[in-house]
């Protein structure tokens, strides 16, 4: 794969960098480990996040102010240097050729400066090698609406909506744009035309490049985190006029993804932003990630599929119903987190305590446990019919 315009192609380190201590050694350290983010801060050892847990790493020297600073003149051009400088924070990317991308972020402590870089594969993965609902690949492919990636900070979101974005650039000819910051994963056009620009590189402002999307002929939108009412209000326009957006927020489940957009509104507005909001969506997916018993981590998700019936129960916000709705219309491929963690311990790829430690609501997951005879140790009881209550 080429060198993506959207972040510095790190060839080789400086003469004046040490090799042995140079951001390009830590990364392969980190990509050798499977971790998913590098933590620098000067006074301390790097750490890496491994599986979801911060870990020390000893194998890479304490970092003090001097070494932070030759990290800094490794991995950003003069312009990012001067702009750190003066803002005291930096969002960038970095790439290293046949390795990995990096989303990069700077900023000053308490202790001193800090980086932390979030590695990010070059392969672009399948929804089905992620192992995400089925049901991703038909939402994807609706001719406009809106559709909402949620969850906390590291669950998944980006890759999630990679594989989306990948599903549809091998199955359907239309043209897609991002607006990131920065860019994560980098699609090349397959049958679809993909054009993905980058905050600060691309474009100065992120709501210049949102409001002239519309202007370039986009079937897709991808506009990255939901972050306030002016990007709300596009992202409505152009899903009412013809487009598929796609957007993100930070919440655990997706009803409370309707209630997050609303708030950004005043109270007076909110009828009528309720009404857009309903005529448009087309899904919410709510994921978070829970450690399996082989050490891994498995995405498990809320799917809310705006259906007639779906869009009545928002219109009213009658979120007890809509609830009840996501669980039993498993035909459009609705269903709670709860659900999803229930499968995965009843076969045996998550531990009961590591699913409830993950649940939205884990009284209703223990709940589902103690009505199936699943015991604490995840094992399920045989009954006097000699069978599970959801057997056939």
């Amino acid at each position: 794969m080429p060198p993506p315009p959207a972040s510095v192609a790190v060839e080789s380190s400086p003469a004046s960098i040490n090799p042995a201590s140079s951001i390009k050694v830590m990364v392969k350290d980190a990509y050798s480990k499977k971790a998913s983010d590098i933590h620098i801060r000067v006074g301390h050892t790097p750490r890496f996040r491994i599986q979801g847990q911060m870990a020390r790493v000893k194998d890479h020297p304490k970092v003090t102010p001097e070494l932070f600073e030759q990290y800094l003149d490794e991995i950003l051009t003069p312009h990012q240097r001067q702009q750190f400088v003066e803002t005291k924070e930096l969002d960038t990317a970095i790439f290293y050729p046949g390795l990995v991308r990096c989303r990069v972020n700077c900023f000053d402590s308490l202790t001193g400066g800090a980086i932390v870089l979030r590695l990010i594969h070059l392969q672009i993965p399948s929804i089905d090698e992620l192992a995400l609902p089925p049901v991703l690949k038909n939402i994807i492919g609706y001719s406009q609406g809106l559709i909402l990636v949620t969850g906390p900070t590291g669950s998944g979101k980006s890759t999630t909506l990679a594989a989306m974005i990948r599903h549809l650039n091998e199955s359907a000819k239309k043209h897609i744009v991002t607006i990131e910051d920065p860019i994560e994963f980098v699609h090349p056009s397959k049958m679809c035309l993909i054009s993905q620009r980058e905050v600060g590189l691309h474009t100065l402002e992120f709501h210049n490049a949102l409001r002239a999307v519309l202007r370039e002929d986009p079937d897709v939108i991808l506009i990255g985190e939901m972050r306030d009412r002016t990007t709300v209000n596009t992202a409505l326009q152009a899903s009412q006029t013809g487009h598929l957006v796609l957007g993100t927020l930070h919440t655990r489940n997706a009803l409370n993804a309707i209630n997050r957009l609303l708030n950004l509104f005043n109270v007076e507005e909110q009828p009528t932003v309720r009404i857009q909001i309903c005529d448009s969506l087309v899904a919410v997916i709510a994921q978070l990630l829970v450690i399996t018993v082989d050490h891994k981590r498995t995405a498990v998700h809320d799917i809310l599929v705006n259906t007639p019936a779906m869009r009545d129960y928002l219109l009213k916000g009658d979120e007890e119903s809509a609830l009840q709705l996501m669980e039993s219309d498993t035909y459009e491929g609705m269903q709670l987190i709860n659900q999803a963690l229930f499968e995965q311990v009843l076969s045996a790829r998550v531990t009961m305590e590591d699913a409830e430690r993950v649940s939205p609501d884990p009284t209703d997951l223990d709940r589902r446990f103690r009505t199936a005879g699943i015991d604490s140790s995840g094992v399920v009881r045989h009954f006097k019919e000699g069978k599970s209550p959801f057997s056939t």
